[in-house]
């Protein structure tokens, strides 16, 4: 149910995106506007909506999505229409307020409490952020439920061995631009890899044990997008 859910959700973007090309393309041939497909399309306003858009409808980083959809939507109108004109000033107005509003309210989603020495977090849910950066992390936890990995111009190191897996399925969702992740799990772990790249990669370099017996009643599923990014799986014994 799952995987068909998260094609369905990837089919509903690429209609979406093909719909808003077809509505440019057409205005363009009525000469109700002019613009240049370049200037639009291998803009960074286009890959923050496309980002945007993807998070928005694919995964649960809603906040996120909807802050990265609205200044690629902001920043593209002068691209299609010359006469809207934004001066420095404008700008970096928007981005303070973008980057405070995602600071406020990605803070007040945080429930679960960290001990950040030594680099070791205790809950069941993981919410990494690595924007222009990264570390490493070990996750310790009795019942993990998955969570959000987002590496932007960035990366982070996971590792799961001091966790058990919760019972049913379980969902790490993974957005990796410019960045990448490496998750370490346990070799007797049921692992599911459904990663979408563009322009990218995400490896499976996990091995798993002959010498113990996987519990299928426990499923780990990797999903996400990784665009101009990579990352890894890897098993530890």
């Amino acid at each position: 149910m799952e995987e068909k859910n998260n094609r369905a959700d990837k089919r509903i973007l690429l209609g979406s995106l093909l719909i808003g090309f077809g509505a440019l393309f057409f205005l363009k041939s009525l000469d109700v506007f002019d613009f240049n497909f370049t200037r639009i399309f291998f803009s960074w306003p286009f890959f923050f909506l496309v980002i945007g858009l993807y998070l928005l409808l694919n995964t649960n980083r809603k906040t996120l999505g909807g802050i990265l959809a609205a200044l690629g939507f902001i920043f593209i109108l002068p691209r299609i229409f010359p006469s809207i004109d934004y001066n420095n000033s404008v700008i970096f107005a928007i981005l303070l307020i973008a980057i405070g509003l995602y600071i406020i309210v990605n803070q007040r989603k945080r429930t679960e409490t960290e001990n950040d020495k030594f680099g070791q977090i205790n809950r069941d849910i993981i919410d990494d952020i690595a924007i222009f950066g990264g570390g490493t992390k070990i996750i310790t936890s009795e019942n993990f439920k998955g969570g959000n990995i987002t590496a932007i111009f960035g990366g982070s190191e996971i590792i799961l061995k001091g966790c058990k897996l919760a019972e049913g399925t379980n969902v790490i969702d993974i957005l990796a631009v410019f960045g990448g992740s490496t998750i370490v799990v346990p070799s007797d772990w049921n692992v599911v890899l459904n990663v979408t790249p563009i322009f990218g990669g995400f490896s499976n370099k996990s091995i798993k044990d002959p010498n113990k017996i996987i519990d299928t009643s426990k499923t780990l599923i990797i999903k996400g997008l990784v665009i101009f990014g990579g990352g890894e799986l890897k098993t530890y014994f």
